[in-house]
């Protein structure tokens, strides 16, 4: 009888499951990790996904129903991993205290200009490289900064996880969705930069100036401890030149892997992966191991479990079909119904399986609103930057939030989902309102 009772209500309990498993994170009485694997033993436990893979009769047809390790992104979970060790084990080395130390002399110590350089990197480097990958890199970075100053970390560390999803924006390879959209487009690497770097770019100038501004209060320095920061010895900062050359030949590779992944066909994860490894032969791995941040890598065990319930039972088709039919074949009014609906739910909703579904659904709809100016048709453009910037709305909205929040609340800087909603909502606001005027004036008007 549950059974039947769960197949037939499946698109509501999963749904249900994923709405209070949010509510708690929000309120944060119990940690997000045990609050998703609950989640996910419930989604299991009611049978909503299988063990294993299965061929079902669906309406007359035979369909290929995914087991549960099919939704959990073992790619993304082991770049994180991966990432994690290679980062650790190279900041052993010193080196990252002294580039730390060498951006905090080039901006003559003064901290808006520290937040700003911080900022311009991450984006940049988010561009070309994965975002997890981006805030892992520069995570230490900034704790080492913020100790210097005597500062609260976090104004730079929640500029840095917007930035990143700014910048991952603008490339096919820089943020997940638009690798997907990408290859059900057809659009190449160039595609993506020409049509998307100059709004990003306006996008990111506009969101980190009004960052600045609301953070004001928190980049303020002494002219003694400016300084002091700006002639700080460098000098013996490298702790172990081997252990440094090492690992940054190694991260250099990795790096290198993860840009030439269009023309090698190899995973992210696998370099990652490689590169830990190789790194581990020189170290003691337990010890390494305990630095992993197993919190978070849980989190993202369960939330994928928990999402792939909704997905599996029709609830995230289900949502795209209500934005799609809303448009009443108006052309503009998909536009920015895809864009707006695409940057809130992405923010609520892990924006790789929203884009997996909206991205053949759109390939149906762009026939049936024809486009007859130059360039792409505009809906994978307005896809694109609903479900990647809509990832800055809340502290669940990308990868890389989680792992900085986590990370943070090791540190003793705990960010809270409703401090990072604040900044959040204002920064996805400014962004799908800017990315509202560009795709009108250049595809609407």
């Amino acid at each position: 009888m549950l059974h039947q009772f769960v197949a037939d209500h499946g698109m509501v309990i999963s749904g249900a499951i994923l709405l209070i498993a949010y509510i708690l994170i929000a309120t944060e009485k119990i940690q997000k990790s045990v609050v998703a694997l609950i989640g996910a033993s419930i989604t299991l436990l009611l049978g909503i996904l299988p063990f294993q893979g299965e061929l079902k009769e669906v309406g007359g047809n035979i369909v290929y129903v995914k087991s549960v390790f099919e939704y959990v992104a073992f790619d993304v979970i082991f770049l994180l991993i991966g990432m994690m060790i290679i980062v650790h084990i190279t900041s052993q080395s010193g080196v990252f205290n002294w580039m730390a130390i060498e951006l905090l002399k080039l901006t003559k110590g003064h901290p808006k200009l520290v937040l700003l350089a911080l900022a311009a990197f991450t984006a940049v480097a988010s561009a070309f490289l994965d975002n997890v990958t981006t805030v892992v890199l520069m995570m230490p970075i900034t704790f080492i900064i913020a100790r210097e100053f005597d500062t609260d970390p976090v104004p730079f560390l929640i500029t840095e996880v917007f930035a990143s999803n700014i910048g991952g924006t603008a490339t096919l390879i820089g943020d997940p969705p638009n690798i997907i959209i990408g290859s059900r487009a057809g659009l190449s690497f160039m595609d993506f930069v020409n049509e998307l770097t100059g709004i990003v770019a306006l996008i990111f100038i506009v969101s980190t100036l009004v960052l600045m501004f609301l953070f004001r209060k928190s980049l303020r320095a002494s002219k003694e401890k400016m300084e002091h920061v700006a002639n700080l010895d460098n000098s013996a900062t490298i702790t172990d030149k081997g252990l440094m050359i090492r690992s940054l030949i190694t991260l250099a590779l990795v790096i290198l892997g993860f840009v030439t992944h269009d023309k090698t066909h190899i995973a992210s994860y696998v370099f990652a992966v490689a590169g830990a490894s190789f790194l581990l032969l020189f170290e003691k791995p337990k010890e390494i191991y305990k630095d992993v941040e197993w919190l978070t890598i849980f989190f993202f065990i369960g939330l994928f479990i928990i999402i792939g319930g909704l997905e599996a039972t029709g609830g995230i088709s289900y949502l795209a079909d209500q934005l799609i039919k809303f448009t009443h074949g108006s052309l503009e009014a998909a536009c920015m119904l895809i864009l707006w609906g695409s940057g809130i739910l992405s923010g609520v909703i892990d924006n790789i399986p929203y884009t997996a579904t909206m991205a053949p659904l759109i390939a149906e709809v762009q026939h049936t609103l024809p486009y007859t100016g130059e360039g792409h048709h505009p809906l994978w453009w307005a896809l694109s930057l609903g479900a990647c910037l809509g990832g800055n709305l809340t502290i669940i909205g990308a990868a890389a939030n989680v792992l900085v929040s986590e990370t943070a609340a090791t540190k003793g800087y705990p960010i809270t989902f409703m401090r990072f909603m604040k900044y959040g909502v204002l920064v996805t606001l400014i962004s799908l309102i800017l990315s509202s005027a560009y795709l009108y004036l250049r595809y609407l008007r």
